[in-house]
């Protein structure tokens, strides 16, 4: 995974075919003769392309998924795979059909363990709500049964699987993603020993589906949020802090959370180790970890499938000191910002300088921005993200005292309803009496809105207990920002008087 440089969802194409078909033989080795024809998926491709994706590492095929649609009530639940697919001819592929059959998926090999899958998974889910299709489904093979088929029926097999007393890789991966079995089905796929020819039946049903007369949403709008208020404790090594870090990224991505957003200094407690020295330089000893951080953290991106604001860390660039963070992407992209405003303390302390760079952030849940701490009281900075189709302000931050959290809660909150955009804030809780100038920390994680009937009236929208340890998440629909933008109450971002006062990036 340190290789991992680009993670690429695309459609499938014809190009694609020798690769693919390499990738089907290492997969399906207990079938090493169950591979597409070449014209069978230039067929596939020419009836439904948006359902024939390919996923790739680094440019290389690393799995697939292949579906048609179907009008379902034409198939009755004993059907065979070969009934499914018009034997080979994919006649049955009906685009004004009410389903997506799922006809084909798989992982090659050396890609597995990275939740590829789920993102075929969830892009059919997507595709199924973009043409408002009522659900999903698909014949699952169960490969272990053949191991149970004396004790067990495929009904006594499922229901183990269910119960995690038996582990089926296949059924375990469909219905950890949200699949659940509605039929068994016999003699489904011819030669499938290891399922003693048996399969299940599972559907996916979409819960926004509406009647075709009705808009489809094509677009995602609600973006889950994962906040982490963490707990300044003391560590041996770098290994147990990203350990813990690794721990509530698990813990957000559960809960399938689009961002993992941690505090400013969250790696403060490795300063320990060398609390002998003076503070300048035990900061920048501190510093030499960074390198080392992010690349992990981008590797949990990827794995964890999720995007990661690494909170801050200081880093040394030309000898001189900076307060930077990451966003890594869970498409395996990185992307570096700074600090620009630094505290009088912060300055006389630890020698930090503010950075320059102001930047919103492409991502697939669309623009964000992020701003570190003291920069959120700075109202100029977050309006030129806003000027540049920021929808999301995330704000890491470290304080001490309850009235310094005040100033960093009460301004993030301002900047919600004057940029109407949501602002996550993020900081740590806990104390560090071996860290110099880390002694104390307050915190209460918190995620603003603006404040009109379409959002809480106090412009709230979730909130951490102070002062401990945990995790917050929320959900935030960006559809209601556009409304807002268009009809709102007041209309911060249109009624401002650019005729007087104008603001620029230099």
């Amino acid at each position: 995974m340190h290789d991992i440089e680009n993670i690429e969802l695309t459609y499938l194409s014809p190009d694609d075919y020798d690769e693919m078909k390499e990738s089907m033989i290492e997969s399906y080795e207990q079938m090493p003769e169950s591979y597409w024809k070449r014209k069978d998926i230039e067929t596939l491709i020419s009836k439904f392309k948006e359902g024939q994706i390919v996923i790739k590492v680094n440019n290389k095929f690393a799995g697939c998924a292949l579906s048609i649609i179907v009008d379902y009530e034409k198939f009755d639940y004993r059907h065979t795979y070969n009934e499914v697919i018009g034997n080979y001819s994919f006649n049955t592929h009906d685009p004004n059909g009410d389903m997506i059959y799922g006809i084909d998926i798989f992982i090659r090999p050396e890609f597995r363990g990275l939740r590829l899958g789920r993102r075929l998974y969830d892009y059919r889910k997507e595709l199924c709500e973009k043409l408002n299709l009522k659900g999903i489904a698909f014949g699952g093979r169960i490969p272990n049964y053949h191991k149970y088929s004396k004790e067990l029926t495929p009904k006594q097999y499922i229901e183990k699987v269910r119960n995690k007393e038996i582990h089926d890789p296949v059924l375990d991966f469909q219905m950890s993603n949200d699949f659940h079995p509605a039929k068994i089905l016999t003699g489904y796929l011819e030669g499938d020993k290891e399922s003693n020819d048996y399969a299940v039946l599972l559907e996916w049903d979409n819960i926004y589906y509406e009647k075709p007369n009705k808009k489809a949403h094509t677009v995602k709008k609600v973006i889950r949020l994962g906040l982490i208020q963490w707990q300044m404790r003391l560590y041996n090594n770098i290994d147990e802090l990203m350990q813990q870090a690794e721990y509530f990224i698990d813990a957000v991505s559960g809960y399938r959370a689009d961002f993992a957003l941690f505090p400013e200094f969250f790696n403060a407690p490795l300063m320990a180790e060398n609390n002998h020295l003076s503070e300048p330089e035990a900061i920048r000893e501190l510093a030499k970890h960074t390198e080392s951080l992010v690349l992990k953290f981008s590797e949990l991106a990827i794995s964890y499938n999720i995007n990661i604001i690494t909170g801050s860390m200081p880093e040394l660039k030309d000898l001189d000191l900076f307060n930077v963070g990451y966003l890594c992407k869970r498409d395996g992209a990185v992307e570096r910002f700074e600090k620009l405003h630094v505290t009088p303390d912060e300055v006389k302390v630890w020698g930090l300088q503010g950075g320059k760079g102001i930047k919103a952030f492409d991502t697939d849940c669309g623009k964000i921005g992020v701003l570190i701490c003291y920069d959120i009281e700075f109202p100029e900075v977050s309006r030129l993200l806003a000027n540049q189709g920021m929808d999301i302000l995330f704000v890491p931050y470290l304080t001490d005292t309850q009235n310094g959290y005040s100033r960093v809660r009460h301004c993030a909150q301002a900047r919600a309803i004057e940029n109407e955009c949501y602002v996550a804030i993020a900081g740590s809780v806990g104390n560090l009496p071996k860290v110099h100038n880390m002694d104390i920390q307050y915190s209460q994680s918190m995620v603003f809105t603006p404040c009109d009937f379409s959002f809480p009236a106090n412009g709230i929208k979730a909130e951490a207990t102070p002062n401990t340890e945990m995790i917050l998440i929320a959900d935030v629909d960006i559809d209601l920002l556009r409304e807002l933008n268009q009809f709102g109450t007041v209309r911060n971002l249109k009624d401002r008087r650019t005729d007087i006062y104008e603001l620029k990036k230099i």
